[in-house]
């Protein structure tokens, strides 16, 4: 919660001393490749939405609402963050904070409906009860009939004590993680009583971020690990918050390439310790630098574009109106340091520096409108890459046969050529282009090529493409399961289609799709897979006329390793403290002989993973690749004995374990 090379080419003359450049030549071309047959997951209704709290005094205003609704926005979170748990909605009040006038239920959700969006509503945990909770969704849902579906139950509790920090309201004696699950799941029981086609949302931490992996003194578990194994059977959705922060344009939007694996650990935590499928919705979001110039405006379109190709259904930006905050210039503009969407106009503490007018939209407000104009409810994000990491790149699809691509150039002063290829895809040549520029005041559409654009520096771009020929296809396949996944082998399985057709079935490799096989079945078996490894796959359907359907939705899965190896090795998180943690590793000798001098070999799945120390050996890491090689005293594992090695391993995202690990070159079971 927050409130507040050019290559230089040179000749020598012959008879002269003087060095004499020639003029500069262009970068080469940077490559877009979309690939059609790599489908991602689908956008819903929910996807783009912002914060609004009871302190803002513009909370329902016309003028805010067309506002929003011209950003495309679809869903507004309410009363706002911390406020959330001392707000009681039936007296309109938040003992303790500020309550604007005009800022009650009705008032927001008569912004709600003229913006054409709906509410995200979070009840009072921290200082209400589940009857609270219950007469609000009656109060909402039978007297009023608001429609609103989606609930949460309280705000960033972790942020209670529990865990040292508190900025949280939370009344209950038991301020635990299973304090919190316990009432939690009588919430949701009294709330759904009253309407049982609600969804309700509980508190995780994501993963990555404190106090994500710290066990409390007295705990089961971690947060996630105990809410989810209480309250996860009782509920639809899970709720997180990121503020990823950086201290400059590069840094804040490198933290993009986190959220396939913040989501795909998040995902794990919820198969396991819930035992359902529930939803993730990203309730706060926004960017460590530049919150109200371009480095916000690429954030929030490359965040959300990231976060919905990962299967995050809501994504909520922090805030409508917050109010300056540290005055700086970020690429030639005049930062507020304001966290808010629109301009509250107001001033720094000694009156030098003030906002624009009220309501003035910043840079990421334009943001999260180039993100509706990128995507709509019903569209499928594909795969997309690019050959310039200065360039991000997504694509979605969408069911009458166009194709969108977002280019997202983060190099803040060169422009960038860019030539498109499409696999699986033929676009009509001429495509509509929209393009918001640094310091540009609204997004600018036009017509362009389908194959070929040039990006402004700190620009966002998004191309609409028409099909150039038939759009008629197969039915898109289900979304295939995984079974009986082993070491090497995975057997997929997906609903029947219509009689007569075909399968492919293929993994992602980045852009490149590669078909493991077909059938005429609705079941395959992939062998000869590479152990501890995270596959995404799709299928696709061919009718007997060569017509090739869209991608299924993707199934990830992460293979094991051999049963039977000679070595053994179990890595236990043994204590953590949100940005490091301390990892304990046992290794067994699972063969016939004593191992006489070894060395342990594994390596960080992701790019913000580091050894700081080891013990019980020397510890040695090159790039990504961590080694540990015996000391004099445990240089010999006799068959069927175990010895112990540790290591802090420091972290700056998600902390994802390594899969895999060799001893002397052998691969091991990892138990």
């Amino acid at each position: 919660m927050r409130k507040s090379r050019i290559a230089l080419l040179a000749f020598t003359l012959a008879a002269a001393t003087l060095s004499v450049p020639t003029p500069a030549t262009a970068d080469p071309a940077v490559s877009v490749t979309v690939n059609a047959r790599a489908g991602l997951e689908t956008v819903g209704d929910a996807a783009i939405g912002v914060n609004h709290a009871v302190w803002d005094s513009q909370l329902g205003t016309n003028a805010v609402a067309d506002l929003l609704k011209n950003a495309g926005v679809q869903t507004m979170r309410y009363p706002g963050g911390s406020y959330s748990d001392i707000y009681h909605w039936q007296t309109n009040t938040a003992p303790g904070g500020y309550v604007a006038p005009d800022t009650d239920f009705d008032h927001f959700m008569a912004g709600v409906q003229r913006a054409g969006a709906q509410a995200m509503v979070i009840a009072n945990y921290g200082t209400g009860t589940p009857q609270e909770a219950a007469d609000w969704v009656r109060y909402a849902n039978v007297e009023k009939n608001y429609g609103v579906k989606y609930w949460e139950i309280g705000n960033e509790l972790y942020g209670n004590g529990h865990y040292g920090a508190s900025w949280e309201a939370d009344d209950h004696a038991d301020k635990s993680p299973a304090g919190y699950a316990t009432v939690a799941k009588q919430y949701a029981e009294a709330m759904k009583a009253v309407d049982p086609t609600i969804k309700i949302g509980i508190v995780l931490t994501t993963p990555g971020n404190w106090p994500d992996g710290i066990v409390g003194g007295g705990d089961a578990g971690t947060w996630n690990q105990v809410v989810l194994s209480i309250a996860g059977p009782s509920v639809d959705f899970a709720i997180l918050h990121w503020y990823p922060g950086g201290s400059s344009s590069a840094e804040a939007l490198s933290k993009t390439a986190q959220v396939t694996d913040a989501v795909w650990l998040a995902r794990r935590q919820i198969d396991k310790y819930a035992g359902k499928n529930l939803g993730i919705a990203l309730t706060e979001i926004n960017t460590g630098y530049g919150q109200n110039t371009q480095p916000g405006a690429l954030f929030a379109a490359d965040a959300y574009a990231s976060l919905l190709a990962a299967g995050v259904f809501n994504i909520d930006w922090w805030n409508v109106h917050n109010g300056i905050g540290t005055v700086s210039t970020v690429g030639g503009h005049t930062d507020y340091g304001d966290f808010g969407l629109l301009s509250s106009a107001s001033c720094n503490a000694d009156g030098s520096v003030c906002e624009p007018p009220l309501n003035t939209p910043f840079a990421p407000y334009f943001g999260l409108a180039m993100t509706s104009r990128f995507v709509r409810a019903g569209d499928q994000l594909i795969r997309a890459g690019t050959t310039d990491p200065a360039i991000r790149a997504h694509a979605a699809r969408r069911a009458n046969g166009d194709l969108a691509v977002l280019l997202v150039n983060t190099d803040e002063t060169a422009s960038r050529q860019v030539s498109l290829s499409y696999a699986g895809y033929s676009p009509a040549v001429t495509a509509q282009v929209h393009t918001f520029g640094n310091g540009d005041t609204a997004i600018a559409t036009g017509s362009g090529s389908a194959t070929s654009v040039t990006l402004a520096p700190n620009s966002l771009t998004t191309l609409v493409l028409r099909p150039s020929g038939s759009t008629a296809r197969p039915a898109t396949p289900g979304r295939p399961v995984a079974s009986s996944v082993t070491a090497g082998d995975v057997t997929l399985t997906w609903p029947a289609g219509a009689a007569g057709l075909k399968y492919e079935i293929h993994r992602q490799l980045g852009t490149i799709s590669e078909q493991w096989g077909e059938t005429t079945g609705t079941t395959f078996t992939v062998h000869n897979l590479t152990p501890g490894t995270r596959y995404t796959a799709n299928v696709i359907a061919r009718d007997g006329s060569g017509r090739v359907s869209w991608a299924s939705p993707p199934v990830t899965f992460q293979t094991g390793t051999p049963t039977a190896a000679p070595c053994a090795v179990t890595l236990t998180d043994a204590s953590d403290w949100g940005n490091g943690y301390v990892g304990s590793i046992d290794i067994t000798n699972t063969g016939a002989n004593p191992v006489d001098t070894w060395t342990l070999a594994f390596s960080w799945p992701t790019a913000w993973q580091q050894l700081g120390s080891g013990w019980n050996g020397t510890w040695a890491q090159t790039g990504s690749a961590v080694t540990v090689s015996n000391a004099d005293f445990n240089k010999v594992i006799a068959p069927g004995a175990t010895v112990n090695v540790g290591y802090v391993g420091n972290y700056q995202g998600p902390n994802v374990l390594p899969p895999l690990f060799k001893l002397n070159g052998n691969l091991c079971t990892t138990r």
